[in-house]
C-alpha cells in the first residue's frame, strides 16, 4: 500500500468514527424523548394514556334506531363497568359508506375514553366495540386510538 492510499485509509477511518459517533448521540437523543414504550415523553405534571374512539352508529339494519334508553341501558351495562374511571359520550350526526357502497347518514354516538396504555385497555374497548355490534345489529363500529398526555389544572 503507498503511502497516499494508507493516509485515504486513514481519513476514510476518521469519518467513519465520527459519523458513528454522531449518529449514536443523536439515537441517544431520540431515544431519552421516548417513553418505554416508544410514546413521546410528556411534559412534566402529564401522564401519558391511550384515547380511545368509538364511532357508533344508531341506526340498524332493519330500520329501527337505536333509542336513548336503549343507549343509556348499553352504556350502564357495557361501558361503564369496563371504564368506571369516566369518559365522554358526543352526540353527532355521521355518514358512511356501507358495504354495498351506498352512502349512509345516520345519527351517532361518539364514545371518548382514555385508558394506561397496555393489552387489557384495547381488550376491553375490543369488547364493548364487539357487544354494540350484536346487541344493535351494526355492520361495524370504527374504533380510533391514539397515544395522549393527560393532566388535570
Amino acid at each position: 500500500m503507498r503511502k497516499n492510499e494508507s493516509l485515504q485509509v486513514r481519513a476514510d477511518r476518521g469519518r467513519l468514527v465520527r459519523n458513528l459517533s454522531v449518529f449514536l448521540i443523536v439515537f441517544g437523543f431520540l431515544l431519552a424523548a421516548c417513553s418505554e414504550t416508544g410514546s413521546p415523553a410528556c411534559p412534566e405534571g402529564a401522564h401519558h394514556f391511550v384515547k380511545y374512539e368509538l364511532y357508533m352508529g344508531r341506526s340498524m339494519a332493519d330500520g329501527d334506531t337505536v333509542s336513548d334508553e336503549e343507549w343509556d341501558r348499553f352504556l350502564a351495562d357495557s361501558v361503564t363497568p369496563r371504564f368506571p374511571d369516566g369518559l365522554t359520550v358526543l352526540d353527532a350526526e355521521g355518514q358512511w359508506r356501507n358495504s354495498e357502497g351506498r352512502i349512509l347518514k345516520e345519527r351517532s354516538v361518539v364514545l371518548v375514553i382514555l385508558a394506561p396504555p397496555g393489552e387489557e385497555g384495547r381488550r376491553l374497548i375490543d369488547e364493548v366495540s364487539d357487544q354494540y355490534q350484536r346487541r344493535f345489529d351494526q355492520e361495524s363500529v370504527l374504533a380510533v386510538e391514539s397515544d395522549s398526555c393527560v393532566s388535570f389544572s
